[in-house]
């Protein structure tokens, strides 16, 4: 059975931006000069209590500040640079999937913080943000992590958009049985887009399933782990980290919604 949706699948953190979200701002306002410092006292403090090393950076963030709220996060994302091309990408790939009748949904799906994202200039062109979150008080200080992604939990949410389960409460229909032909978008119609081995149990599910898979690399430093990921047959590309008009990124994607036309054609003759 034909299906016209696509799913374009984006990590955040150095896939769509060159820089953790939280080292543009938000870690000089507590003092940080060099970010890999926060980093390593995150590393020592989830060696120590055997914590996730999500949550460890979650509550390094709230117990070094000034009672955090979810204005302040909000307003961390009017500081992120976005790599080339990003602003405009989502634009041209929706509107070169309808000349093809295909309907392109994009998603994320980060370890980052949700409310830094959705204070982004390009939060409204996500059908769906699954990244870590706090529960707020009535004033919005931070009371509590609510949901922490981490590097395998990550696989849940493909699962999700799979069904088109996409409320975060609702296991109930998540992991009830569902024919193959009432997916809202078959795993083979996805594009997971990431930059290193936190992605990998994800683009392990994608490529297992007939879907497509680009590591990405900001510059030629980092080339490295995204060409390792091809190797070890986790990305189907490996490719620049360059969204704009022509890019190698851009044709790869529009040969598949080219791809996923014709397939849709041949269905018809069935």
């Amino acid at each position: 059975m034909k299906n016209k949706k696509l799913a374009l699948i984006y990590d955040f953190d150095k896939t769509l931006s060159p820089r953790d979200m939280q080292e543009f701002h938000y870690l000089k306002t507590l003092g940080y000069d060099n970010p890999a410092d926060f980093w390593k006292e995150c590393d020592s403090f989830a060696h120590e209590h055997n914590c996730d090393g999500i949550l460890s950076y979650m509550y390094l963030m709230v117990m070094k500040s000034d009672n955090l709220t979810r204005k302040q996060l909000l307003d961390e994302g009017k500081y992120i640079r976005l790599y080339k091309g990003v602003s405009t990408w989502f634009r041209r790939i929706n509107e070169y999937g309808k000349k093809h009748h295909i309907d392109v949904e994009h998603y994320v799906i980060s370890s980052g913080l949700t409310d830094i994202i959705m204070g982004t200039s390009i939060a409204p062109e996500f059908k769906k943000v699954y990244a870590c979150t706090y529960a707020y008080d009535k004033d919005g200080k931070v009371l509590w992590p609510s949901r922490v992604v981490n590097y395998t939990m990550k696989t849940q949410y493909l699962f999700r958009i799979n069904k088109g389960v996409l409320t975060e409460t609702n296991d109930e229909d998540l992991n009830s049985s569902t024919p193959e032909s009432q997916k809202y978008i078959p795993l083979e119609n996805m594009i997971y887009f990431g930059d290193g081995s936190t992605d990998v149990p994800s683009m392990k599910v994608v490529q297992q399933n007939g879907g497509t898979t680009i590591a990405v690399f900001g510059d030629d430093s980092k080339r490295s782990k995204a060409e390792t990921l091809y190797k070890d047959r986790r990305a189907t590309y490996a490719v620049k980290a360059d969204y704009s008009k022509g890019s190698r990124i851009e044709k790869i994607v529009q040969g598949i919604i080219v791809s996923l036309e014709a397939r849709n054609r041949l269905e018809e003759y069935k």
